[in-house]
């Protein structure tokens, strides 16, 4: 009896899986695509309140989250403090620092304007959902993701400032910085409490579906990354540069990507943490916060007529960060969990 060939969609899905691809790598491309042809459909022009929605969304994954934990494992989260150190150190102390390094390679005036923004992307917070939510794609340390994520949002309230003063000529406001920390605390911190009071209660049912719950958190990353490029698209952020010097800035942030990413992970292996801790410090400690980025760059250079330019390297490192970060998650989670013999804690 001659074997039935496999269907064409399941040939094309197990080629993906050997070429290292998904539908959501996928997708996210199909965002970005819909996005530059139709900006209108997800800006803040459109009549579709996406701002709203992906609010929501947001809040649920961090309550779907809490439903996973118990209190002794958001404690032991808390608890892991060499892993909180390396994340917080990465994000604001070693991107600072090779932004510094590469200081001299900028030696016009358009030059230095151009490093005094990538300067303020590397003073950045890390970034809340994404973070948590590919931490919990590629199988890492989700209490820990949560804690580190969300203790990085309240420093940068702080640090970004601080280092920016340091550096680069600012000024200096506060009322905005303030206002994201009240939207940290009831879009996350309040999400997460309110599902580790019922995990007793649905722990079970988060578990029966956490392949749905994965899918949320997937689609909820799509449409963040398919409005954050509609508004770009929409107010003309690339438009303004040629596409030669975008094609080099970009290049520039994909290589500040993978250097971080690669000097975190060789760190956290050589500190001997778990696979799930070192899943929490590239994730965490490499990301950027574009939320934090637009209400500070509006309050460290309200005179500059250059804003568009402070702005671009953020938004070009947002837009790959979440690419580069979610083909990398999608990898980390289908390999198998192999431990050292022995762990040093």
């Amino acid at each position: 009896m001659t074997p039935i060939p496999p269907a064409a969609p399941n040939r094309f899905a197990a080629l993906l899986s050997r070429a290292g691809l998904d539908w959501f790598l996928l997708a996210l491309l199909g965002v970005v695509a819909l996005a530059y042809f139709a900006p209108g459909l997800g800006s803040k022009a459109s009549p579709v309140p996406w701002h709203a929605i992906t609010t929501v969304g947001v809040a649920l994954v961090f309550f779907f989250y809490g439903l996973k934990l118990s209190f002794e494992k958001l404690r032991d989260g808390m608890r892991n403090w060499r892993l909180h150190t390396l994340v917080q150190l990465s994000t604001f102390g070693l991107f600072p620092a090779l932004a510094l390094l590469v200081h001299p390679f900028f030696g016009t005036e358009g030059g230095e304007l151009l490093w005094q923004s990538i300067f303020f992307l590397c003073a950045l917070p890390s970034t809340v959902s994404t973070s948590v939510v590919m931490v919990s794609i590629a199988g890492g340390n989700l209490p820990a993701a949560i804690f580190n994520a969300s203790i990085s949002s309240l420093l940068g309230i702080a640090l970004t400032p601080l280092l920016c003063s340091f550096f680069l000529h600012t000024s200096t406001g506060g009322g905005q910085l303030w206002s994201l920390a009240v939207q940290l605390l009831w879009q996350v911190v309040l999400p997460v409490g309110a599902g580790v009071l019922l995990n007793s209660r649905f722990h079970a049912f988060a578990e029966r579906h956490k392949a749905g719950l994965r899918i949320f958190d997937q689609v909820t990353i799509l449409l963040i990354v398919f409005t954050a490029f509609c508004d770009s698209f929409a107010d003309g952020i690339f438009s303004r540069y040629r596409p030669a010097d975008i094609f080099k800035l970009g290049a520039g942030m994909v290589a500040l990507y993978l250097l971080v990413f690669g000097i975190i992970w060789a760190l956290s292996r050589a500190l001997h943490f778990p696979r799930a801790d070192q899943i929490v410090a590239v994730f965490c400690g490499s990301k950027k916060s574009l939320v934090h980025g637009s209400v500070m760059a509006s309050l460290l250079f309200p005179a500059s007529a250059a804003t568009g330019l402070i702005l671009l390297p953020l938004m070009l490192y947002h837009a790959l960060q979440i690419v580069l970060a979610s083909s990398m998650a999608q990898y980390l989670g289908r390999q198998p969990v192999i431990e050292p013999a022995m762990v040093i804690r």
